[in-house]
Formats: structure tokens, sequence, C-alpha cells
């Protein structure tokens, strides 16, 4: 269904006033936590300091002086960002008033926002049942705002057969010329194959996943005799969920997905962010920040939020 380009409007003025305000509140204007330049040119040494990056140690003075030294950098501030959009009919679910896709186009205004408004670049692209919308980098509250209403007025997805996000991260890899910050923002309901591009993909780049998913989709309530669609491929399928060993079979299945994900996310070494239909999205990047911070500090691979588990 097409989207007057007002929407797109309303719904970043009204992300304008309740979530990023209070971002800027929150985050007191730390957005280092957020967004970090690439190009990094050293600049003085300093002694130490609690929560300083251990990476950035010089060894070679501190066993001179026999007192900790850090290496201090310049940062190159502007950042290019993009965000990779599944759009497929799977993220049109919401079991509640949410669905998955209003919550991944607030994220993506929010961010894309951010983001503008410290000097930096963002594009798009957009995958319903291929990579249809290359939208490239460029700065400014317009420019989110276009990217915003291509979102909104992309027509009713159809139930065309399963996602391949294998497609959208291929394309990526031949799209974005220089070294960037990407968001691939996802449901991850996909056939499989896409992580080995994944991997590639965050050897040129600073990889978040932002995976979308919804409570039913995890745990499947005692809600009697149900109809459950398909929503890639339309197959409706007549289930009793009162039986406990449908309950069962349900979140084993829910399982295996997730150690799929904590798989793919741990070998390619990239950060991964969950957005819920039911939750609160400001909190959401409150713990975006927190988990860029912890992963600056103890400089390990990939960094996974509690639901998917950690690595051991």
């Amino acid at each position: 269904m097409s989207e007057s380009p007002h929407r797109a409007e309303n719904i970043l003025r009204r992300l304008e006033w309740t979530v990023i305000r209070r971002l800027d509140g929150l985050l007191h204007g730390d957005y280092r936590t957020l967004f970090r330049g690439f190009g990094l040119d050293l600049a003085d040494l300093r002694e130490y300091q609690y929560n300083d990056d251990v990476r950035h140690i010089d060894w070679n003075v501190t066993a001179r002086l026999q007192t900790p030294y850090v290496r201090v950098y310049n940062e190159d501030r502007e950042v290019t960002a993009w965000f990779l959009l599944d759009l497929s009919p799977s993220v049109d679910f919401g079991s509640e008033q949410v669905k998955k896709q209003s919550v991944l186009a607030e994220f993506v205004a929010v961010l894309a926002r951010l983001l503008t408004r410290h000097g930096n670049k963002v594009g798009a692209l957009l995958y319903g049942s291929d990579v249809d919308t290359v939208i490239p980098a460029r700065g400014g509250r317009r420019h989110v705002l276009h990217i915003l209403h291509r979102m909104l007025a992309r027509p009713e997805p159809t139930k065309s057969g399963a996602t391949n996000l294998n497609d959208l991260l291929q394309t990526a890899l031949q799209v974005i010329p220089r070294r960037s910050l990407v968001f691939i923002v996802s449901d991850f309901i996909s056939s499989p194959g896409w992580a080995d591009p994944l991997g590639r993909l965050a050897q040129h780049h600073e990889i978040v996943a932002v995976r979308l998913y919804d409570p039913l989709e995890m745990d499947m309530p005692d809600l009697g005799l149900l109809v459950i669609q398909d929503s890639e491929t339309g197959e409706q399928v007549f289930v009793d969920t009162h039986d406990r060993g449908f309950r069962k079979r349900f979140a084993a299945m829910a399982e295996r997905r997730e150690n799929v994900l904590r798989t793919a996310f741990r070998q390619a070494g990239v950060d991964a962010l969950e957005l819920s239909t039911s939750g609160n999205l400001a909190d959401a990047i409150l713990r975006f920040a927190d988990l860029r911070k912890r992963r600056s500090q103890l400089a390990t691979g990939g960094t996974f939020p509690a639901h998917l588990g950690t690595e051991q």
C-alpha cells in the first residue's frame, strides 16, 4: 500500500521529539560510542586511564617508563553508513499491534538521523524478493526522509518464496565502494548460504547485524486451535497449540534457528543487536551504544545479546 510523503515527515518528527531527544540526554553527546571514524593518525601519548582501550597501549613506552601509556589518535570522524534492509514478507509480521517492519523503519530513521546530524552520510539497499532499490549515500535530514519514504511507499510484499539474504549481501559487496559502517536489518529468516558472504562483507566493513523478532516466533503459548500461515510462501497449516508435543517441537525449531544465527555472527566476528516488536527503541539504541563500547574495550570478535547467548 502506497504511503503519503507526509507520513515520513510525521514519523521522523515524532522520533526526533521522543527517541532522539531522549538519547541526546542519556548519551550526553557521547556519540563516539556509536559512530567511530575509520581513519586514525597518531597524535600523542598519555598515561593509561580506566576504561581506555587496551589495544592502544604502547608497550615500548610502558616498559621504558614502568607506567602504562596509551597512544592517542586524531580520528577522521566522517563515517559513511549503509543500511541493508530486509523488507521481505516475513518482516511484515507482528503478533500484537507492532510489526517488525515498523520497528525496522523507526530504527533506520533514528540511526540515520543521528549519523547525519553529525556530518555523516547514509545510504540503503532495499530487498523484497531481490535487491530492487539502491539509495546512494548522502547527508542531511532531507536524505533521511527520502530513505524513510522509499521504505514506506513500497507496495505490500508479495508471497513469492523464501528470502535469500545471500543476494542482499552479495549486492552489498559490489555496491559499497569504501570501508563503511554497515547495518544489516533483518529477521534473518532466510534460505541458508548467507553466512559466507556475511564473513566476506565483515572483512571489508564494520558490520552490525540488527535482528528483528517477535516474541511469538520464539515461544508458542497455548492458544488452542490455530491456522498458521507462512508469510513467505502463503502456505497455511492447521495446528493445535494445546498439544504439548507441538509446542516442544516449535521451541526446538526456534532453538536450532538461534544456533545458526549464533554461529554465523560468531564466525563473521560481527556485533549483533536485537529489536523486538514488544521492546523500546530508545533502550535498544542505548544497548547498542553499550555494546560498541564493550567491543572496543574488550577487543573481542562477535558480541551477542542475551537472547542469542554469549560466546564461551
